[in-house]
């Protein structure tokens, strides 16, 4: 398998830093009681790994060891400043939603991990699709715990998402079924544990079949036996 096919299947699934990794855990598990909001974090969150990964990668020949660790927080927080004045002025209604956690992006090890582990000790460009795959795969664990928290709470899917496209979007919210009142298990912390732990067995459970479809579809080399008669002894 070549790199760049390694990068991308770590990023989206081997080593995917929500379900593998279990990093990032604190926003993952407090925002994503709807698909919105975990679109709208899952978004910011894969514009500063790219954009961070991408400036480790430029300065990592200049930036001495000793100090690097500071050097690559700065760097985030500077991304994380733009990224949060660009959702005050653009989502604001996601912005307020979303609230601390936007901030607190910087403190997200799925980034720094990154920056330290990868960013700073290869290419520009493998650095910033290692920071595409890695977002996007955190992305996709936040929509879909988002999507099945907001199903099993409220009975509706991509409610909300007009904080984020825009006014079009009203025409995106589904209503699955009716609810007298909110299924508050689903909405809450615990329902985020639940499910996230529903997702990691799901994983663990679709990797257990594959590997073993691929042991059976292995041939199995057998050994051939050598039979030695008296004849051949003497000669």
């Amino acid at each position: 398998m070549s790199e760049v096919k390694e990068v991308i299947w770590q990023g989206l699934w081997k080593n995917n830093p929500g379900l593998v990794q279990l990093l990032g855990l604190c926003p993952l598990l407090a925002v994503t009681a709807s698909v919105t909001n975990g679109l709208g974090l899952g978004l910011a969150t894969l514009l500063v790994l790219v954009g961070s990964n991408i400036s480790v990668a430029v300065v990592r020949n200049w930036v001495p060891s000793e100090i690097r660790i500071p050097v690559f927080v700065m760097i985030i927080a500077a991304y994380v400043t733009c990224i949060q004045l660009l959702m005050n002025a653009y989502t604001y209604g996601l912005y307020q939603s979303l609230g601390i956690f936007i901030p607190l992006i910087v403190t997200n090890c799925v980034i720094i991990g990154r920056a330290e582990a990868y960013a700073s000790k290869n290419s520009v460009p493998m650095a910033a699709l290692d920071g595409l795959m890695m977002g996007v795969g955190f992305t996709l664990v936040l929509v879909v715990l988002g999507g099945l928290r907001e199903l099993l709470g409220q009975g509706t899917l991509f409610d909300g998402m007009e904080m984020l496209l825009g006014s079009w979007a009203h025409a995106l919210r589904i209503e699955v079924f009716q609810v007298d009142s909110h299924f508050l298990l689903a909405i809450l912390a615990p329902g985020a544990f639940l499910g996230m732990g529903l997702l990691i067995a799901l994983k663990n459970l679709i990797d257990a079949h594959v590997e073993k479809r691929l042991k059976q579809k292995t041939p199995v080399m057998k050994a051939e036996r050598a039979r030695v008669t008296a004849n051949q002894t003497q000669s």
